[in-house]
């Protein structure tokens, strides 16, 4: 999971922050994981909170073209301007997300979804492999 988020960040210009949030498997919450960018504080995030808790809470990926014009929009950096949160499943089941910010408006094309939704697919693939081991 470091690596995609250091890949996506380093080399998709236009995404300024990578990272994942894991889904806490004692409470509904969704835990801060491996990310690339500055610090957030929103290292918590209730399942009824945010673009990141729709994303988990309904199991399909949001995209923000606007995050001010975004209720559910959890500010993290006066410079995000755009969202994109893809969630991990594993098992059936989601088990985190991959969330992705950008300092320019509607930066995620359909292009940009394809790719991040199968970057989550792969990770997804590890994580139930990972589950069926232990």
């Amino acid at each position: 999971m470091r690596g995609i988020v250091r890949i996506l960040q380093s080399r998709m210009l236009k995404y300024n922050w990578v990272g994942f949030y894991m889904l806490d498997s004692s409470s509904p919450v969704l835990v801060l994981g491996p990310f690339e960018g500055a610090m957030t504080p929103h290292t918590r995030i209730p399942l009824n909170q945010g673009i990141c808790g729709a994303a988990a809470s309904t199991g399909k990926t949001v995209v923000v073209d606007d995050v001010s014009k975004d209720p559910r929009y959890l500010a993290c950096s006066l410079e995000t301007k755009s969202e994109i949160v893809v969630p991990l499943f594993a098992s059936g089941r989601v088990v985190g997300e991959l969330d992705i910010d950008s300092h320019f408006p509607a930066a995620f094309g359909q292009d940009d979804r394809d790719l991040v939704e199968h970057c989550a697919a792969l990770v997804g693939k590890r994580l139930e492999a990972e589950m069926k081991k232990k």
